[in-house]
Order: structure tokens, then C-alpha cells, then sequence
């Protein structure tokens, strides 16, 4: 009965998940918790599955990829794979988007990549961007640390037989399903819109500009006190005043005979601003020095920000800057900007003040697109210190040399010391979303395995395939994480068909590696629907993009992707 109670209580958690109304770290801690206090798991097993060997290497690794993420190096080479043909120059950016992501993490090599793309002005962002975002998962497949649901499997595997997989195991079948798919994604990639780069006078067009005349009866008197700051749709950003930009504009700023007051928001709501004496309007005439100002950046999965909106987060306040403009995939936001709940991977148009730079959560919060504002990086010393540190680490685990978490401790260690990285930066960064969700799917699998749950599904999974054959078997697995990383999230994916792939290859007497590996694979084949991926969320705003330009390049991609899985793992790794 209480194996029942579970299954039943796995289904309420999915469709919790898809329905996209919990965020997974939530959903995955509750159910944790629900089943501790029904007794499904005691206290320490559940502590100790978020102390998991794996998931501690899997932790280590995203922090110490902060540095790496900081080297001018991502830089210097989108600056000379640009170059060349249309196709060639699509062709090199995959190449290196990929190599690279099979040592660093996808989204720090896409969050590189993305503003030398949208910055240049030669080739449209949008004919590169998805093939960015798809080659970073393609090259995340073929070594353990390419991707973070490869670590998460790792995670499950050694909780199951106290046994690591190897640094290169992936890429026995990782590497040609890569190269293979990548060929694929090229013949697509001439198939996407072209959307030129927005130019100034596009940006311009968010304004609306007015000048104070010099008998104005509103000089002299504060912003607060003339009513400026309640308008029908706009909202005043800035100041333009002797050739200088006041932004953001406090409430006791007192205007100024000759002042350019400049506003944002529903700039066709013109009318709220007739009823002031002595303001003159431009109409959309605003200067080009409004434009100096911009910033333009993609909200980051890590972000605080979705799910709120500018006025909830105090976002003025909070970041020294205002928003002038929201674009989510193809369409420009229209309304009141400050109640539109904000969305991972929404493009923020921003007119940001000099403190801006100062702020110390802009990494967290924002991939950096356009505009003056620019990341610190690491020193020539610095950078070559972190990445041969890095592949030291790499090289040594994969020869056997030191376990990878003793030689990630130990490189975190020196980074530490030679404030590479600080304490500081690490408690920002941290991805306590991500521990929260592997540790609790650890404890959700022990459950399924405690419960009973385990054993009904493998003979759930035996009778329902029986007929066909342990391949048979082996396919639905990856087809179910398939589904499930398409709809929910890939880590989630990841964790909850682990124990589905697990308890079936029991059932059928099998090898339980290759379904293991079908559950990797399957949980990056996120190609048709840009919801389900970080990288994908990232692009997908500064593309221009259309959920069906999703579908039409990643289509063809998922079917390569997925023969060339289904076809060689069995093979490379037999049942």
C-alpha cells in the first residue's frame, strides 16, 4: 500500500514540475521532507545524501568555473571565430562551443560567447545563437564533467554501487552521437531567421523627451513635488542636463531651466505629460547621448529576479539602473513594465547609473550582452594560473593520478589564496537550487527503494516490455528522460528516471550501465523546446527567437541525436 502511496505521490510531483508553478528546488525539497516525516527515509540518511561524494565534486566544479568563466581567453577566441564565411564562421563558433563545453561549464562558455555575438554587427545573432546553445550540449555529452547532469547521474551511480564513472566513459558514445549531430545542426543552422542587431536609433525609439522651457513654473521644484513620478504608463528615467546624464532621478532632484527630462515606458501615452506647463515634447527625437548609458542583459537561471516584478524587487534601488525596455524571445513587452513578472532568459534594455558597475550581484543576476559596462577579467598570469590549474585537474583524474574532488579542493585552495576568487564571490554564486535538488533526489530515490516503489515499477516496466526485449526496455528509458527533460528540467529529468532505469535493468537481468548512460544521454537531448535548458533560455531573447525556430532546427537534430544513442550505446555497451 505505501509503495502505491508513493508512485501516486510521484505523479503529483511531475505534474507539480510541469505545470511550472513550484520551482524544482521547492518541489524536490517538499517531497524530501514529506517523505522523511512519513517515515520513507530517517534523518541520516537524508543528510547524508546531501553530503554525496559526487554531488560535493559536482559543486566544486561550478565554483571553481567562476574563474575560469572570467578569462579573457572565451573572450579573444569569439573575437577571431567570427571571421570568414557565413557558414564557416557558424561552423567554427559550434567547433569551439562544443570542445570547450566538454571541459567547462555550457553555460559560462555560451554566457562568453553570447555578447560577442550580439555585439558584432557582420552576421546576424540569431543565424548563431541556437547553434551555440545546441553545440554546448553536444560537447557536454562526451566527458563526465561536459555537463552537470552527467555528475548528477555520477551521483545516483555511486549512491548504487559506490563506484564512479570514468572522466571519458561518456565520450565512447558521447563523441560520435556528437559529431554526428553537430553535421546535422550545420545543414540546419541556413535555415534560421535572419534579425539584424537592434541599432541606436532602435534603442531610442523606448524614449520619449521633453525640455523644460526657461519660464517653466515647474523649475525649481522637485520631482516629487511637480508629480512626476505618478504617470499614466511613463515614468521618468533620467536627466539630461549640460551634456551630462542624471540616472536613475531622485525624488528631491529640483529640475532645471534648459533640463531634457527623459521618460520611458508606453512612450505612445504622450498625453500624461500635455497637463505640465512649460515641458515641450521631442516626440521620439531624443539625443544620442541617452544611448551611452544602455546596458543590455539576459535575467540568468541563477537570478533572483523571475517570477517578480521591477517594482516588487525595488530594481531601481537594488541595481542603480532602470528599465527601459523587456523583450522575451521576438516580442517587445508593451504596458507597465514594472508589473510584468520578470522570466529566465528575458532580455533587459537598461539605463544604468555610474554605480552600477559596483554592484556586487550583477554576475548572478545578469549575462552581460551589450553596452559600455564591462566584467572584470583575470590577468594574463591570473587566467593561464586557473586554466592550467584546471586542466591539471582534469588530466590527473582522468590518469588516475588523484581523485577529481581532492584535486578540485586543492585548486580551489590556490584560487582562494591568490584571491582568483574570494569567499565572497563564492556565497553569491553558490547553487544552493541545484544541491537542494540532487540531495533531496537522493533521498526520493532511497524512498522508491524503501517504500517498495522500486520493485513495482521494475515490474511494471518488465510486464510493459516483455514482449519486446530488453532493448526494448532500455529505449523506453531514454525515451521517458527524453520527455521529461523536454518539459521539466534537465537535472530533474536526470534524477527522477535514474531509479525507473535502474530497478527495469534489474528487472531484465541487464547490465545496468547502458540504461544508466541512456538516462545521461537523454536527459541533454533538449532540443525542441527552449524552456527546458539554461543555454537554450539564454539565446532565446537575444535571438529574436520563435518557439518554432526551435522546433524546425532541433527537430532533425533530436531525431540524429537520438538513432545515434539508441544505436551505439547497446553496442559499445552491451546489455
Amino acid at each position: 500500500m505505501m509503495a502505491w502511496a508513493v508512485l501516486v505521490s510521484l505523479c503529483v510531483f511531475l505534474a507539480v514540475l510541469v505545470s511550472g508553478r513550484v520551482k524544482p528546488a521547492t518541489a524536490f525539497t517538499g517531497l524530501a521532507t514529506l517523505y522523511l516525516l512519513t517515515g520513507q527515509v530517517d534523518t541520516a540518511t537524508l543528510l547524508r545524501q546531501y553530503t554525496n561524494p559526487a554531488l560535493a565534486t559536482l559543486l566544486l566544479l561550478l565554483l571553481v568555473s567562476l574563474a575560469l568563466e572570467r578569462s579573457p581567453l572565451l573572450d579573444w577566441l569569439s573575437d577571431r571565430l567570427l571571421s570568414g564565411r557565413p557558414r564557416l564562421a557558424t561552423a567554427k563558433l559550434m567547433g569551439a562551443g562544443a570542445v570547450l563545453s566538454a571541459f567547462l561549464n555550457n553555460t559560462a562558455v555560451v554566457a562568453a560567447f553570447l555578447g560577442a555575438v550580439s555585439r558584432q554587427k557582420r552576421l546576424a545573432p540569431s543565424r548563431l545563437l541556437i547553434p551555440l546553445s545546441y553545440a554546448s550540449i553536444l560537447g557536454g555529452v562526451t566527458t563526465l564533467v561536459g555537463t552537470s547532469t552527467n555528475l548528477v547521474v555520477n551521483s545516483f551511480y555511486l549512491n548504487a554501487t559506490s563506484e564512479e564513472l570514468g572522466m571519458f566513459q561518456f565520450a565512447l558514445v558521447g563523441l560520435p552521437v556528437a559529431l554526428i549531430s553537430l553535421g546535422v545542426l550545420l545543414w540546419r543552422a541556413g535555415s534560421l531567421p535572419s534579425h539584424p542587431a537592434e541599432n541606436i536609433q532602435d534603442r531610442l525609439a523606448y524614449f520619449l523627451a521633453a525640455e523644460l522651457t526657461d519660464d517653466s513654473p515647474l523649475a525649481g521644484k522637485s520631482i516629487e513635488a511637480n508629480g512626476l513620478r505618478n504617470l499614466d504608463g511613463l515614468y521618468l528615467l533620467e536627466i539630461e542636463r549640460d551634456g551630462r546624464l542624471l540616472s536613475p532621478v531622485a525624488p528631491e532632484e529640483l529640475l532645471q531651466p534648459g533640463d531634457t527630462l527623459v521618460f520611458t515606458g508606453e512612450v505612445n501615452k504622450v498625453q500624461a505629460l500635455k497637463r505640465f506647463p512649460g515641458l515641450r515634447l521631442f516626440g521620439h527625437q531624443a539625443s544620442d547621448l541617452l544611448a551611452t548609458n544602455l546596458v543590455e542583459v539576459v535575467v540568468s537561471h541563477q537570478s533572483e529576479l523571475p517570477g517578480k516584478t521591477l517594482q516588487e524587487v525595488d530594481f531601481r534601488s537594488m541595481f542603480s539602473a532602470g528599465v527601459v525596455g523587456i523583450r522575451r524571445g521576438e516580442r517587445r513587452l508593451e504596458g507597465q513594465l514594472g508589473q510584468i513578472p520578470l522570466r529566465v532568459g528575458d532580455c533587459l534594455l537598461m539605463a544604468v547609473s555610474a554605480d552600477f558597475r559596483q554592484h556586487r550581484n550583477l554576475d548572478r543576476n545578469f549575462h552581460l550582452l551589450s553596452g559600455s559596462f564591462t566584467r572584470p577579467q583575470l590577468g594574463r598570469w591570473q587566467s593561464l594560473a586557473a586554466l592550467g590549474g584546471f586542466a591539471g585537474v582534469i588530466g590527473g583524474a582522468s590518469l588516475g593520478l588523484i581523485p577529481l574532488f581532492h584535486g578540485l579542493l586543492l585548486l580551489m585552495a590556490g584560487l582562494l589564496a591568490t584571491r582568483i576568487l574570494t569567499v565572497d564571490e563564492l556565497r553569491r554564486r553558490f547553487p544552493f537550487a541545484l544541491w537542494l535538488i540532487i540531495g533531496s533526489a537522493l533521498a526520493m530515490a532511497q524512498a522508491l527503494d524503501n517504500s517498495g516503489a522500486a520493485a513495482l515499477l521494475a515490474r511494471g516496466m518488465q510486464q510493459l516490455f516483455s514482449g519486446y526485449g530488453v532493448f526494448a526496455a532500455f529505449a523506453g528509458c531514454y525515451v521517458l528522460t527524453l520527455l521529461l527533460t523536454e518539459t521539466v528540467t534537465n537535472n530533474a529529468a536526470a534524477a527522477l528516471t535514474f531509479p525507473v532505469a535502474w530497478s527495469t535493468a534489474q528487472a531484465f537481468g541487464a547490465d545496468p550501465l547502458p540504461f544508466i548512460l541512456a538516462v545521461a544521454y537523454g536527459a541533454s537531448a533538449c532540443f525542441l523546446i527552449p524552456f527546458g535548458y539554461q543555454t537554450h533560455l539564454m539565446v532565446y531573447s537575444p535571438g529574436h527567437y520563435r518557439i518554432a525556430d526551435f522546433l524546425k532546427t532541433g527537430l532533425p537534430v533530436s531525431l540524429a541525436y537520438s538513432a545515434s544513442v539508441l544505436i551505439l550505446t547497446p553496442w559499445v555497451f552491451p546489455f
